[in-house]
């Protein structure tokens, strides 16, 4: 018989019911003994360090405190920490998790699914000079010359460079294999034969650079991928080229993408930058050759409920002692966005 283990929600109060819609509550009842109705905002009271010492697993989400050592110190029957969201180093900053064999498990799959469509649309629209010929409509005169400013536009035999090989890499790469794409990534940690398999190419990261039309990156966030495109890097794209932005901000030197833009020299798709938000002067608002959207490239509005499925079926998977479908070694951890 499966077991309903004691369970408690650990996000914020607004996550938790974007998450968790009535047909998904019903399920986590279903599964597991909810320790109690609203969600464990912080764990530094009194009250909620007496609530951690009965549960079992957590379901955690956007908005989870830290679980420290000491926190977890609190938790002694804890087992399993399931994550609704996609990087689980925001709450898990070090081993603790690890180091005493508590399952963590994340729903970054699931959260790939909407960033990948998100980066396609980017690159189809990038690819038909969507942006350069709206401003130019809005500007156009009587005849048809204002089309004569807008680089030539096509989707057809473009190259497309994709930097990380990552779960939202992997998934782009296979998503653009439906179109006349020539696909190339760079990935140092990559298999060739993995790449080719995803019809790509693996390359060094200059000899991507200077081939790609558009680039668009799915690296994570580390001390050697910080600007990783800098103002040298930058100036190897093509004229006229687009790079997406839809991993972390700290990928790019701002400034140096800045001074590319404002030339028009490059084009530039940015879901995250750095600093997030840019302040309100940057010359970035205001240019036609740059979209800037508000991290919005991740799960929103009902794609949500793909990570609250991901964490109830790892739930099941747990209470039926079945191995978990997307475990986080602790290896992963410094690779991981």
């Amino acid at each position: 018989m499966t077991r309903r283990p004691v369970t408690a929600l650990v996000m914020s109060t607004s996550t938790a019911p974007d998450l968790f819609d009535p047909p998904r509550l019903d399920r986590l009842h279903a599964l597991a003994q909810l320790d109690r109705p609203e969600p464990l905002t912080e764990v530094v009271s009194a009250a909620n360090r007496a609530r951690l010492r009965e549960v079992e697993v957590m379901i955690t989400g956007w908005g989870s405190p830290v679980l420290t050592s000491d926190v977890l110190d609190a938790a002694p029957r804890l087992r399993a920490v399931l994550h609704a969201a996609g990087s689980v180093k925001h709450h898990l900053t070090d081993a603790s998790c690890w180091d005493r064999g508590i399952l963590v498990t994340s729903a970054a799959d699931a959260n790939a699914v909407p960033v990948a469509e998100f980066t396609l649309a980017a690159i189809l629209h990038s690819g038909k000079r969507v942006s350069a010929f709206v401003e130019a409509y809005r500007r156009r005169s009587s005849d048809s010359t204002w089309r004569d400013g807008v680089p030539e536009a096509s989707n057809y035999r473009r190259t497309v460079g994709i930097v990380g090989l990552s779960r939202i890499g992997r998934r782009v790469a296979r998503l653009l294999q439906s179109f006349d794409f020539t696909v190339l990534a760079h990935d140092p940690y990559a298999d060739p034969a993995d790449a080719e398999a995803l019809g790509t190419v693996l390359l060094p990261l200059p000899d991507l650079v200077r081939r790609s039309d558009i680039l668009t990156l799915h690296a994570p966030s580390l001390p050697e991928t910080r600007n990783l495109l800098d103002r040298e890097t930058l100036a190897l794209l093509p004229d006229h080229a687009t790079v997406i932005n839809t991993a972390r901000g700290s990928l790019i030197d701002t400034d140096a993408l800045t001074a590319e833009c404002v030339r028009g020299r490059l084009n530039a798709v940015l879901d995250v930058t750095e600093p997030e938000p840019l302040p309100l002067d940057s010359p970035l608002f205001g240019l036609p050759n740059v979209q800037l959207t508000p991290h919005i490239a991740g799960a929103m509005g009902a794609e949500v409920h793909r990570l609250a499925d991901a964490a109830l079926d790892e739930l099941d998977r747990y209470a039926r002692g079945l191995p978990p479908a997307c475990p986080v070694h602790l290896r992963d951890l410094a690779r991981m966005a």
